[in-house]
């Protein structure tokens, strides 16, 4: 059953909007309510790739925000599930999804959950799967990470290199984001790991928040996935960067860690249909995705 577009919260009716229909000053304003870093611009390229609703109150303020991604016919990933602050223990984010899941009804569903969240989505059949580690810090370079060789060529990668960037991803991703990726290299600066002139993995670096994020990365091994995520690190010693894996342990993971970008937080991606690993390619060292274009994304 679908449900209504309006509902009685606490003393007054909120009704649902097309997330175009509202200001991103006021998309803006809700996302720092709950101490979320999305500027302005991330809310707007979000709406460019994307699909969502808000819910608002009797005066027209935004209270709580949903969107979805659909990626093919089979796939989609869920996020900027938001709600005002004191409004979170009144049902508003379980009718939102509500909404969303009628929209993205037949789909495979992906998202990245917050601690505080999480018992929603499993009320609502999602089950977990991965840890997403949220790393992020001051970029201080180390003489390691100067120094290090490649196993390949790793160049900055160009407009004509963008369907073998989308193959890649849909290797790793389990289903092509091709709209996305196009949209995301448009906004990024991009590098590439190559040998016999075929692409092996890549890294987009981009705008974000308190300053770049590093995401989606692509490789087979975490020797590849540091190659390409080097260039991004060398060219922003000093600043603040953040990439989002599911990796724990492992060599990529000290090279991020001996460069400055500690464990921030934590998310949980959840599915509801098919799993993860559902998607693997049956291949021999399949590329994996080592960090999220974001957790809105995936």
């Amino acid at each position: 059953m679908k449900p209504s577009d309006s509902v009685q919260i606490d003393a007054f009716v909120a009704s649902i909007r097309n997330i175009n229909d509202v200001g991103l000053s006021h998309l803006h304003a809700l996302s720092i309510a709950v101490g979320w870093p999305h500027r302005a611009e991330d809310w707007q390229f979000l709406r460019q790739v994307g699909l969502g609703i808000v819910a608002l109150d009797e005066i027209e303020r935004p209270i709580g925000s949903a969107m979805w991604f659909p990626y093919g016919e089979d796939v989609a990933t869920i996020g900027m599930v938001i709600t005002s602050p004191r409004l979170q223990t009144n049902g508003t984010a379980q009718w939102l999804m509500q909404h969303v899941l009628g929209e993205t009804r037949g789909r495979n569903l992906r998202l990245n959950a917050t601690r505080a969240a999480q018992r929603l989505y499993l009320s609502l059949d999602f089950q977990p799967e991965k840890t997403v580690y949220q790393r992020q810090g001051t970029v201080r370079l180390s003489v390691a990470t100067r120094e290090r060789e490649v196993n390949g060529v790793v160049r900055q990668l160009q407009d004509q290199d963008v369907p073998a960037v989308v193959a890649r991803d849909a290797l790793a991703f389990g289903v092509s984001r091709q709209a996305v990726i196009s949209a995301l290299f448009a906004h990024s600066s991009a590098y590439g790991l190559f040998r016999e002139d075929k692409l092996c993995a890549f890294a987009l670096c981009r705008p974000f928040g308190r300053g770049h994020v590093v995401g989606p990365v692509v490789a087979a091994n975490d020797e590849d996935a540091i190659a390409v995520v080097r260039p991004h690190v060398l060219e922003h010693d000093g600043m603040f960067l953040r990439l989002d894996t599911h990796r724990e342990s492992g060599d990529f993971v000290a090279f991020l860690m001996e460069n400055g970008l500690s464990v921030f937080d934590t998310m949980l991606t959840m599915s509801f249909g098919k799993r993860l690993a559902d998607f693997v390619p049956d291949e021999a060292n399949p590329p994996v995705t080592y960090a999220l274009a974001s957790h809105t994304l995936g």
